[in-house]
């Protein structure tokens, strides 16, 4: 007897329905074909024994089973159910009508339990594409499922749970979850809020104009200045994620395996924060079994990397094409996969090895030699790829101990939503483009075109900084962003001169002129 079942396969963020077909003919031998890895290939193991823990005996018969399309890996576990249902469907255990109307997932326990799988929401998308009626899940992967409309998602615990609901002895009832209410109740809900941060009031600016057109940026200042404090509460200032944005992003994370069991659509932009300590695979995302790296995991929001000359020249110059591209293609013999990265970089680093170069309450105990060394662990084409070099000094006790509270996020956050309005506004004709960071070099002409004046100015610090011609656009995209946050139809000089003003560590002269 034939019995078909379907599940999917994941790669990257594209999913393929797999037919799972199950043949049974006389003999005792089990033959698994269709380009299966370990895991699936154990698999047999673990049917076995959820069936003999269950009431069933696995049949004495020579079952082949062929995973179609055929010449696509199959990895992972999560074909455990299909493999497990269609066995029993092709043995005379399970009704076989309705099977071609489900796409099911799903891990086996030896005891017969489903285990959560990887990339449900994918999954549960992929399926109403195929116009299938409905998806079966682990219940633990029931709400990121359920985040899909228009498909019935049914939670399961146990493989007895399925084969009842195959054999219509037990009633289930999809899973409905109000995606749109539990996304905006949950949007502006942030435990950090700029209020705490007293003084800085530079640095607060520069990551407002940061926010309000999506650039990158870097904090260079001594240890306990508040870089770190400053960048984890940047997310609160963002615009808010739009549905489309939430539901690719929680794609990512869903396939990464990343999302909580209780959560359904991620409602607040990621905000990522690895050790300086990580690997060019974790940062950018392959492996053996190919996975989303940390630039990925903040598509949509804020990778912060601390301290940054700590971490590897290598791993550092890795971030060059996505940071131009926002997408990255991990190419190897086995596998060609592709992710978004469209994501905010925000750096912090010390000016010197010790900390305390140019801290006018430390001595710096570091050689130039040594600064310039630390220094030029970060590239000239990386440091041209973050739009904003700002500096940062450590607010004195007297002075900080009188401030009043800072500017809560919200009014910062009204200011910086407006202008993302005037940009989207702007960009509607151009696929893609929704932020200033964005733009192209034709984009600067239409846009961002400085008058004399500015071009002036703009001459005499190029010459004077040394300034690239990859620094120039990032200037020009940044004074058009200063000019949205002040409602101008034009970029001014005074938005110009502010722009500079963010390019003033540039590489060059560092160790020698001071901070």
């Amino acid at each position: 007897m034939l019995v078909k079942t379907y599940c999917a396969a994941v790669n990257g963020l594209e999913v393929t329905t797999v037919t799972v077909e199950v043949s049974m003919a006389r003999g005792v031998q089990f033959h698994l074909t269709g380009l299966a890895d370990t895991a699936v290939k154990e698999s047999y193991d673990r049917i076995r024994a959820a069936l003999t823990n269950n009431g069933f005996k696995m049949p004495t018969m020579d079952i082949t089973v062929n995973l179609s399309p055929a010449d696509i890996k199959k990895e992972g576990s999560s074909y455990d159910l299909p493999l497990a249902i269609g066995i029993l469907a092709a043995n005379g255990k399970v009704e076989s009508e309705m099977l071609d109307k489900y796409m099911m997932v799903g891990e086996l326990g030896l005891d017969g339990r489903l285990q959560p799988v990887r990339g449900a929401l994918p999954i549960a998308i992929r399926a109403r594409a195929e116009k299938y009626k409905g998806l079966i899940v682990p219940n633990q992967n029931i709400r990121e499922a359920a985040v899909v409309n228009q498909l019935e998602v049914y939670g399961m615990d146990t493989l007895m749970d399925v084969v009842q609901f195959f054999n219509g002895a037990k009633t289930q009832e999809p899973t409905f979850i109000d995606t749109r209410k539990e996304f905006y109740e949950q949007q502006n809900h942030y435990e950090l809020d700029f209020s705490d941060v007293r003084g800085q009031e530079s640095v607060k600016r520069a990551l407002e104009v940061a926010a309000a057109g999506g650039h990158n940026l870097i904090m260079i200042g001594p240890p306990g200045s508040g870089k770190s404090m400053l960048a984890k509460r940047l997310p609160s200032i963002l615009p808010p994620l739009s549905l489309a944005e939430s539901l690719e992003t929680t794609q990512i994370h869903s396939v990464a395996g990343k999302l909580d069991r209780e959560t359904s659509l991620i409602s607040q932009r990621p905000f990522r924060a690895p050790h300086h300590t990580i690997s060019q695979v974790a940062l950018v995302g392959g492996g053996t079994n190919p996975q989303p790296g940390e630039i990925s995991l903040a598509h949509n929001g804020v990778l912060f990397l601390d301290e940054m000359p700590e971490l590897s020249r290598s791993v550092l110059e890795v971030l060059r094409q996505p940071l131009e591209d926002r997408k990255i293609t991990i190419s190897r013999a086995k596998y060609n996969v592709e992710y978004p990265c469209s994501f905010m970089l925000i750096a912090s680093m010390n000016p010197c090895p010790c900390g305390y170069y140019g801290d006018p309450t430390h001595n710096c105990v570091c050689t130039p030699g040594q600064i310039q060394h630390y220094m030029n662990k970060i590239s000239g084409p990386l440091l041209d790829r973050i739009d904003i070099h700002c500096e940062i000094q450590a607010v004195p006790f007297a002075q900080l101990s009188q401030m009043q509270p800072g500017e809560p996020s919200e009014k910062v956050r009204e200011r910086v939503i407006a202008a993302r309005k005037i940009q989207e506004e702007r960009f509607k004709p151009f696929k893609g483009i929704h932020c200033n960071a964005m733009m192209s070099e034709k984009m600067l002409h239409e846009f961002a075109e400085p008058d004399a004046e500015s071009l002036d100015m703009l001459r005499m610090a190029m010459e004077r900084l040394k300034l690239s011609a990859r620094a120039y656009s990032r200037i020009l995209k940044v004074a058009r962003t200063i000019a949205d946050l002040d409602s101008s139809e034009k970029v001014q000089s005074q938005h110009i001169a502010e722009a500079i003003g963010y390019r003033n560590l540039d590489r060059g002269d560092w160790a020698e002129r001071g901070i």
